[in-house]
């Protein structure tokens, strides 16, 4: 299918989602000012069922700092037709959440205009677009507008529009979304029963050892004192630990780096990111993980003498899944950024 872009410049900002014709709308929440925090009873409609509880709970308190809604759900303070509730609880049609007083930031003056994103693939149920590195796949955590919401201020006549899943924000590439729930529950099954292709092309520093093709390493999700999320590989006896898979194949050596092809049987949080950090190749600008002394030299122009590279070389390059409607076989491809390959252009002269 030709490639397009949707959403681009001199398009006028969409109305809020609950004043549009047959848009995508939020659960209806009662607004509450900042002064006057009280707690709330959100009742969970058709097109809610089935999200996670944390996910239902940040699309409804815009505003509230995505740390303090997994405190409260934590605590208990948030309950789930009268009970306490897991963060990836599944909520259905017809459930009382309960929402302990929060304090929500005022509202934005005006919305951000539509972004322009290349697609890849579209029909009546799917959309799979190239997203760019930098750009967050949905608002919060000081990020307003991810792609789901530019997206859906591009669209306003879309009824229906949700993430299938998740990239990080400094990874670019093919990210899948679903424009009907029946479509998104089918999809989003064979991304838990690991029945989808994902492939990622990933530079790192160092020669990676071409013997070394299986990471088979678990990984610790935990959060630090500011609220932001880190993975670490776990230590023997670690229970909360998760067990993860990568697979790892090389495509490229150079004098001081390797462009790897990279899939994973298991979908952690950073899984690819802390893995070939584990190992000793930390994957190129990476600024959780990586060289960090590197990552500014590199950035700064003097770590490769006439060029410059900022950002994360993790490119989300392939994905492969069976249709939600007919389940034949597609794949999904997005070229590497023009930074990306200009680096490796420049690394092989």
């Amino acid at each position: 299918m030709d490639r397009h872009i949707i959403g681009g410049k001199g398009r006028p900002a969409a109305r809020p989602a609950a004043l549009r014709p047959g848009g995508v709308t939020a659960p209806s929440v009662t607004a509450v000012t900042p002064s006057t925090p009280q707690v709330r009873h959100l009742l969970v409609d058709e097109s809610s069922a089935g999200q996670r509880l944390d996910n239902f709970l940040m699309r409804c308190l815009k505003g509230v700092p995505k740390t303090h809604v997994y405190r409260v759900i934590r605590s208990g303070e948030v309950r789930l037709n009268k009970g306490r509730a897991a963060a990836d609880t599944r909520v259905q049609a017809g459930d009382d959440v309960r929402v302990p007083p929060v304090r929500m930031a005022e509202p934005a003056a005006k919305a951000a205009p539509p972004r322009g994103f290349e697609v890849l693939f579209e029909d009546d149920c799917l959309l799979a677009i190239d997203k760019p590195a930098g750009v967050a796949v949905h608002g919060g955590s000081g990020v307003s507008f991810g792609v789901i919401e530019q997206l859906r201020a591009a669209r306003p006549e879309a009824r229906f529009l949700e993430l299938v899943h998740r990239l990080d924000r400094e990874t670019s590439g093919v990210l899948l979304l679903a424009k009907k729930r029946s479509a998104l529950t089918a999809l989003q099954d064979q991304f838990r029963a690991r029945d989808t292709g994902k492939s990622y092309a990933a530079l790192v520093l160092g020669r990676w050892p071409a013997r070394l093709k299986v990471i088979d390493v678990p990984l610790h999700k935990y959060l630090k004192p500011d609220g932001e999320r880190r993975v670490r590989a776990s230590t023997a006896g670690d229970e909360q630990a998760k067990r993860a898979i990568t697979l790892v194949k090389v495509v490229q050596a150079f004098d001081a780096f390797t462009l790897l092809d990279v899939s994973i049987k298991t979908g952690r949080t950073h899984q690819i990111r802390v893995h070939l950090a584990h190992e000793g190749h930390a994957i190129v600008g990476d600024d959780k993980y990586g060289d960090f002394e590197f990552n500014k030299a590199l950035a700064r122009g003097t770590a490769l003498p006439g060029h410059r590279f900022e950002g994360m070389f993790l490119h989300a390059r392939r994905l492969a899944f069976a249709h939600p409607v007919d389940g034949h076989r597609i794949e999904i491809e997005a070229p590497l950024p023009p930074a990306c390959a200009a680096l490796l252009q420049h690394l092989g002269d």
